[in-house]
């Protein structure tokens, strides 16, 4: 199984079919986050959730991610946006990326680390993951 059906499982679908139209809202989140994927694992360092990150790339168990901590992150404005881009209310959009959020980022993170390649080669995954959903 390939990094990009993990990701797709990950997210509740199977087959290269995710049955969760949040998943794609999570990828272009972290594609268009200042920074790409790695501005996104520096702004958990920056709130002291650095611990809670690694763990979602490291190869041991996920740290559960709250509500809270997504707002922290983000801040209103993302959170907002990603809410009208998938229609739900930006409570609903903060409970969606608690539970995805981890498991994208472990599932684009094999073995432990971020891709060979750099961002470029996390968004080549992410295009082609989105194009299956």
């Amino acid at each position: 199984m390939g990094l990009l059906d993990d990701v797709v499982n990950a997210a509740g679908g199977g087959q290269g079919q995710s049955n969760n139209p949040m998943i794609g809202h999570v990828l272009d989140m972290i594609k268009n986050h200042p920074g790409g994927i790695t501005g996104l694992i520096d702004s958990f360092h920056q709130n002291g959730l650095g611990g809670l990150v690694s763990s979602w790339i490291g190869t041991g168990q996920n740290l559960p991610l709250s509500s809270e901590q997504i707002q922290a992150v983000l801040g209103s404005s993302q959170v907002a946006n990603l809410a009208a881009k998938a229609g739900i209310s930006p409570e609903q959009a903060k409970a969606e990326l608690s539970k995805l959020l981890p498991q994208v980022m472990d599932k684009l993170s094999p073995n432990g680390q971020l891709p060979q390649g750099g961002s470029g080669m996390l968004e080549a995954a992410m295009g082609m993951l989105k194009g299956k959903l």
